[in-house]
């Protein structure tokens, strides 16, 4: 026997008619209630709020896992990620390592050849900076050690890995350094590999000029500048920078020193080249050779050889 769905239909219809009425005034009745600005609404509000939030919780822990869950899995990937970095980095640090054993190794072959030997005297007073000169036609600082920790006029100051300047006017208890960028400095340098020398010049800018170099051909961007050593005025091969190429097509420095950071110096014990005033006690002169002298015989010799002729 067939079901006559007609009946079903019609009891159906109204009753969702009903509950869809129901809902909109309901949800009409709450955005009335809060939208009341009334001390008595806000009172019934608050009793509403503490009454029905509490027990909700239940229905927060699924979004409150859902929120971890995804806070997790963007701390994973940025760990992920750093975890990337960390190995790359550990990887140039190993390449870096072993170019540096590499190298270590080179130069101890070479010095073993050359028979150098190493200053020992070549040592450092560590000196904190304490003001700078503050004027544009002038780059200097003071630093807090003087005659009473031995510093010498003309000493060398790095501030651990290239060179800033030299020791001008030593103090009590504080000595100025010019700085390399100082328009009265004049440094002698040498400019890797290809052996060039040439003379640092100081103009007031970080990035100071080359002058007096005799190939600039042979000289490239990125070559390492070191200090010559000539005229006793600095140490040999004390870093100074990198060659760099500047706007006005002038060969510069790019220093190694951090100028913007300059908290501690050391100020290098260099010793003063010894001064030569008699030049023959540098190089011998040259003596000729002695001949040795032929005497004259004897005149009785000489009477006796004649009778025997």
């Amino acid at each position: 026997m067939a079901r006559d769905r007609t009946n079903t239909e019609d009891y159906i219809n109204p009753v969702r008619r009903l509950l869809v009425g129901v809902l909109v005034l309901s949800m009409f009745g709450v955005f009335l209630i809060w939208r009341i600005d009334s001390p008595r609404v806000e009172r019934f509000r608050t009793a509403v709020i503490d009454r029905v939030v509490p027990s909700f919780d239940w229905a927060m822990v699924p979004v409150t896992g859902a929120a971890n869950l995804v806070a997790d899995f963007q701390s994973y990937r940025r760990i992920a990620e750093q975890n990337r970095d960390l190995r790359r980095e550990l990887q140039q640090m190993r390449a870096w390592r072993e170019a540096a054993l590499q190298l270590e190794q080179e130069n101890a072959k070479l010095r073993d050849f050359n028979n150098v030997r190493l200053d020992p005297q070549m040592t450092h007073v560590t000196g904190v900076v304490l003001a700078d000169s503050g004027s544009p036609f002038r780059q200097s600082i003071l630093l807090n050690v003087g005659e009473r920790d031995g510093i010498l006029d003309g000493w060398p100051t790095m501030d651990g890995i290239g060179l800033v300047g030299r020791i001008s006017g030593v103090g009590k208890n504080t000595s100025r350094v010019i700085l390399l960028t100082d328009t009265s400095s004049r440094i002698p340098v040498t400019i890797q590999p290809s052996g060039q020398r040439a003379v640092l010049v100081g103009d007031n800018t970080i990035n100071p000029p080359i002058e007096f170099l005799e190939t600039p051909d042979a000289v490239r961007p990125g070559d390492r500048v070191v200090s010559s050593g000539d005229g006793g005025l600095f140490p040999a091969d004390l870093l100074v920078g990198r060659v760099a190429l500047g706007n006005d097509r002038r060969l510069r420095v790019r220093l190694s020193a951090d100028y913007e950071r300059l908290d501690f110096l050391r100020v290098l014990r260099s010793q003063q080249a010894e001064r030569i005033s008699d030049t023959g006690a540098l190089i011998a002169p040259i003596v000729p050779p002695v001949l040795p002298v032929v005497q004259d015989p004897p005149e009785a010799e000489v009477a006796a050889e004649a009778a025997d002729g």
